[in-house]
């Protein structure tokens, strides 16, 4: 964000809002401001500044709301976004040039804002009346409701919309003319010349050299318009409405018809009084199963985590008594030390002579010095705890070489740390959480790059319109979605979240995958935001991205099961990839895996590119991703440096 060197003129002021940070928790506090609309000579914007710094009038003190700013106020001091060397909140500024859309969350007291670059300033602003907000930005911007979100406005593009009145009127559409507009305009910016030539010079030639009692006019013409100003990639058809109840699903869906979704509370979480009924004399737990579904229901209460994730991450074995546990324990910490011992007696010759060791260890050095920093476990220089992190991580080197480290391990292990407080507790906890997710970390990427396959056939059924919209964008390859998966939600949800999040994924209830019914849940949320405001690939990115610590888990958890019963309901009606997704046995019994069900079931093909199985992943690699007839680039690679 750039920071102006002349003064401002503030047009509009409305005080006691509220600036939440991109990654801010809801117990943190915010810095208390101003937000203006100010006028330079580049342009209006939207500014937040922080209350020591705004100017405001005795009047306007007194009235919280929007209010016309007779005086020119002159700005006394501008600065970007983010604290100055001081500490000190900085000022916050959005072009209005820049500005994509906005959202009003919360009933009314919380302001999103979008840009035209995909940008997503997450829950910044906090505030009494939004409304008011959107009362007085009229006078200065045009916008209009969404037809699909009703706490959605969208900015109006003023060449667009000339553009969508002047082909309209030419009345030579069959269909809405917007998406044919939207796609000549974003040509015409990057191609002016080109795009103008043979867009018209082609319509040209439909009227004046066109055959008679052949097709219509207007159907000639819009085959033109699309096959000249879009881009060259087949997709799905579009869904068809059936009304309020149900969803007749396209091609991808195969004619499924999707009944209403149900309402899926949730429940409370295990308690002390309930962990001690399933528990016999001998310390066995009686009902392993009814166990998992009240974890399901409403997680683990906080005091009860440090003994039932033993049991969810298979560090004890369910039927097990209280003597078994003793004894194992003593066992797996023998095992624990001696292969520490292993590592931590290699002498400088055998390390330098093993060159795969020195490679994870640098990389554990390095992630572990920057695995939740801000988390007061970790905080601090000399935080004996990153000493534990790193010589976990380094242990289970030596128990798993086959796998050894990879970029994101850390972040698995670190909330585990944090609520075991014991090394040998928390690496046998992390080998029972590797075991449920190690095809994540393989060197061939095929265990993600079938997650993602399986996501877009997923997509495919349940919303296909938004399937189909991610196809033409670039993005039906979902490697968005691709941080999600890897460190299953680790960076989209607080460390409290989080902890909830994993024990009621560990039940593989109602189902193993219920983490893409879960990524299913998040898009569907977010679909209005990513259709209406037309994001591409770069632009669903950076939004997902934003989306970081601001998601609802308990209101999300609910919709991924919700949409889970939908299909259940017509389970016989799925096609078997979806149906093994989501824990049903195929009709067709001749596939014989999952990676099997979810490729070529669905005809999705993963290839990877140049795989070699005796190097270890790193983020130059390239691959691509083949989903159905629509082969999308994916050579940017599988890249971790979001780290």
């Amino acid at each position: 964000m750039f920071e102006p060197t002349e003064q401002g003129k503030d047009l509009c002021i409305h005080t006691g809002v509220v600036l939440r940070g991109a990654n801010a928790r809801e117990d943190e506090v915010h810095s208390l401001g101003t937000l203006n609309i100010v006028e330079y000579s580049f342009g209006k914007c939207i500014e937040w500044k922080p209350i020591e710094d705004s100017v405001v009038s005795e009047s306007q003190d007194q009235d919280p709301e929007w209010s016309l700013v007779n005086t020119h106020t002159r700005r006394t001091r501008t600065s970007s976004e983010g604290p100055d060397s001081l500490g000190r909140t900085r000022i916050v500024r959005i072009l209005f040039s820049d500005l994509n859309s906005f959202r009003i969350n919360h009933g009314g007291q919380q302001l999103i804002f979008m840009q035209k670059d995909g940008t997503t300033y997450v829950a910044f602003f906090q505030l009494s009346n939004a409304e008011s907000f959107v009362n007085s930005l009229k006078g200065f911007i045009k916008f209009v409701k969404s037809r699909t979100n009703k706490n959605l406005y969208l900015v109006v593009d003023e060449v667009q919309s000339v553009l969508s009145k002047s082909f309209a009127e030419l009345d030579i559409f069959q269909e809405n003319t917007s998406d044919y507009v939207w796609k000549f305009v974003k040509n015409l910016h990057d191609h002016p010349y080109e795009t103008t030539m043979e867009a018209f010079s082609k319509l040209a030639d439909i009227w004046l050299y066109k055959e008679t009692a052949k097709r219509p006019v207007e159907e000639a013409v819009a085959d033109i318009l699309n096959s000249s100003l879009s881009i060259d990639v087949p997709h799905p058809p579009l869904s068809v409405g059936s009304g309020d109840e149900y969803e007749v699903i396209g091609e991808h869906g195969l004619g499924v018809v999707l009944p209403p979704r149900p309402a899926c509370p949730r429940g409370t979480p295990l308690s002390q009084e309930q962990w001690n009924k399933y528990k016999d004399p001998e310390g066995r737990i009686s009902n392993p199963q009814e166990v998992k579904q009240v974890i399901f229901r409403g997680g683990i209460a906080p005091s009860l985590r440090f003994e039932v994730w033993k049991f969810l991450l298979n560090y004890y074995p369910w039927n097990s008594t209280h003597i078994e546990r003793l004894e194992l324990k003593k066992k797996k910490t023998d095992a624990y030390f001696m292969m520490k011992l292993q590592w931590r007696s290699m002498t400088p010759v055998q390390e330098k002579n093993f060159s795969d060791y020195r490679d994870r260890k640098s990389l554990i050095e390095k992630d572990v010095n920057r695995t939740d920093r801000t988390h007061p476990y970790y905080t601090g220089d000399n935080n004996p705890h990153l000493a534990q992190l790193y010589d976990i991580l380094m242990t289970y080197v030596m128990y798993n070489f086959d796998l050894g480290y990879v970029q994101g391990m850390s972040d698995l292990l670190s909330p585990i740390l944090c609520l075991m407080e014991s090394e040998v507790d928390a690496f046998w906890c992390f080998v029972g959480f590797m075991d449920k997710v190690s095809s994540n970390f393989e060197i061939d990427q095929a265990g993600m790059k079938a997650q993602l396959c399986q996501l877009y056939a997923l997509l495919s059924t349940t919303d296909p319109q938004l399937a189909t919209y991610l196809s033409k964008h670039d993005s039906g390859n979902m490697f968005f979605c691709f941080r999600w998966l890897l460190v299953l939600f680790k960076r989209e949800f607080n460390a409290v979240d989080i902890m909830k999040l994993w024990e009621i994924l560990w039940t593989d209830l109602p189902c193993k995958n219920f983490h893409l019914l879960l990524c299913a849940a998040i898009l569907d949320t977010e679909r209005s935001m990513l259709m209406e405001n037309r994001y591409g690939f770069t632009e669903i990115l950076k939004h997902i991205n934003d989306l970081s610590l601001h998601i609802e888990l308990p209101w999300t958890l609910s919709k991924a099961e919700g949409i889970y019963y939908q299909l259940l309901l017509v389970a016989d009606q799925l096609p078997d990839n979806i149906r093994t997704i989501i824990g049903l046995e195929p009709l067709n019994k001749t596939l014989t895996s999952d990676t099997e069900d979810s490729s070529e079931a669905s005809g999705t093909n993963v290839v990877a590119n140049g795989a070699n199985s005796n190097s270890r992943r790193n983020s130059t690699e390239s691959d691509n991703v083949k989903l159905g007839n629509n082969e999308v680039s994916f050579e940017r690679g599988l890249n971790l440096s979001y780290m």
